[in-house]
């Protein structure tokens, strides 16, 4: 648990997760251009694509909110042995002549996460589905073979 989750955005942050390859943009809300890129409106998509990580005795297991996206614009890769790579593109709309815009909130642009991966990883068994933008990525764990233990008797 984050001891300080309202100065990270009031999310969980991995700041401090070893296995994660986030970027966090501490300016990202300020008026003026980020210090991670000049085109704040791209970088916004990149930072804000939420996933939620857990892991079960058989697995790893990545939820990602990508409201709006069809599973062929979104992939799933691994790089390097070790590491799960989730990026896309939210598409900007038409602008038409006659709309007048009030307020643009919603992310668009490229997004991509990474998350560097335990040894005990399967990585040629990974499974990805999406469902009502929820993209789940499934990656198997190896069984941990534990050490016998055995009891010698004191004399």
């Amino acid at each position: 648990m984050s001891l300080l989750p309202s100065f990270f955005g009031g999310r969980r942050s991995s700041v401090f997760d070893p296995f994660s390859l986030d970027v966090w943009d501490p300016f990202k809300d300020f008026p003026f251009p980020s210090s991670l890129s000049t085109t704040s409106q791209n970088n916004y998509a990149f930072v804000s694509t939420r996933v939620d990580w857990r892991e079960t005795p058989e697995a790893h297991v990545f939820k990602a909110d990508l409201p709006g996206l069809k599973k062929e614009e979104v992939k799933v890769e691994i790089e390097d042995d070790r590491v799960l790579q989730i990026s896309g593109e939210r598409n900007f709309e038409k602008e038409e002549k006659n709309h007048t815009w009030h307020r643009v909130e919603r992310s668009r642009g490229k997004f991509m996460r990474r998350f560097r991966l335990s040894e005990n990883a399967k990585m040629d068994q990974v499974k990805a589905s999406m469902e009502n933008g929820v993209l789940t990525v499934t990656v198997p764990k190896e069984e941990v073979k534990k050490p016998e233990v055995k009891a010698i008797q004191i004399s």
